[in-house]
């Protein structure tokens, strides 16, 4: 997730340096045929640049509006799974009989495990990967065969409420609020799987970026009186509008391990410690410090 600092200027070319090349050989292509061959472009008014530009603009508003939205409903659900973990946790200790906090110790670590879990399995890294602290060796044996590792682990919560219920240790009433928190945890891992799971239409991004070159090259023979300067102008121009739509592009996959990425890392390293204070436990990590501009 990117922060309020200053962006590195080597991310910033990074992200378009490809793009940038591009449009400076096409420039020099047109200029050098333009001067070694003499007019062998047909003359195009900057009314039809500055058309498909007006055209782009438009088209890269749309993306950036819905781009945006998926990185923030994504933010929005793992704001849902900090607050239902520490619900969870809380529910645990008020409504489970006295002489049980092994059983609410457990379930609060795997919780937290549980939040590693779903972030590396987003990220598609290694879903039970430095998982041996909170989650005891014989449960993650048995959760690797599953395809949905973060599921399993929820099935194993429910297992222990089950237990718990059925011998007396917690009532009927915070078996059923438990039961609550655990349905809205899985819906809030379904949601971040649908996003996941469901791409921004290719074709929409492999137009635009068609278009912003259809706009490069209508541009460069427009700017043929320019001379010299051409690419110069073309590089500036065409700059704001690469940038924008790779921005667009990486904030609509808020799972991808970028630097615009939902900061899943940092997100599950708060619940950690807000659960092992909850549990006043002493080994509280410190809080996910930031890569430079961005915290993942």
């Amino acid at each position: 997730m990117l922060l309020d600092r200053p962006i590195s200027v080597k991310y910033i070319l990074n992200t378009i340096k490809f793009d940038m090349l591009y449009v400076l050989i096409i420039s020099l292509v047109v200029y050098f045929l333009t001067l070694r061959i003499g007019r062998v472009f047909p003359e195009i008014s900057l009314v039809i640049p500055t058309f498909i530009g007006t055209s782009i603009s438009i088209l890269l508003s749309f993306k950036l509006n819905h781009s945006y939205e998926r990185w923030w409903e994504a933010r929005k659900i793992w704001g849902a799974i900090v607050n239902d973990s520490r619900s969870l946790v809380l529910q645990l200790q008020g409504m489970v009989a006295e002489g049980n906090e092994a059983v609410v110790k457990k379930m609060a670590h795997r919780q937290i495990g549980w939040c590693y879990c779903l972030g590396q399995s987003l990220r598609n890294s290694d879903p039970v990967a430095n998982l041996e602290s909170f989650i005891p060796k014989e449960e993650l044996d048995s959760v690797q065969s599953h395809q949905n590792v973060p599921l399993a682990l929820l099935q194993l919560h429910t297992l222990d409420l089950a237990e718990l219920r059925q011998t007396n240790r917690l009532d009927v009433f915070g078996h059923v609020q438990l039961g609550n928190t655990l349905a809205r945890l899985t819906d809030s891992m379904g949601k971040a799987e649908r996003i996941k799971s469901t791409i921004f239409p290719v074709t929409y991004r492999l137009f635009l970026h068609l278009l912003i070159y259809v706009f490069v090259i209508t541009l460069t023979i427009s700017l043929s009186a320019v001379g010299q300067f051409r690419a110069t102008l073309l590089l500036i121009l065409s700059a704001a509008f690469f940038l924008l739509e790779k921005t667009a592009t990486h904030m609509q996959d808020p799972f991808d391990n970028k630097p615009t990425d939902t900061a899943v890392t940092a997100i599950a390293r708060t619940i950690e410690i807000n659960l092992k204070q909850l549990l006043k436990e002493t080994d509280i990590p410190p809080a996910q410090q930031p890569t430079g501009f961005y915290l993942s």
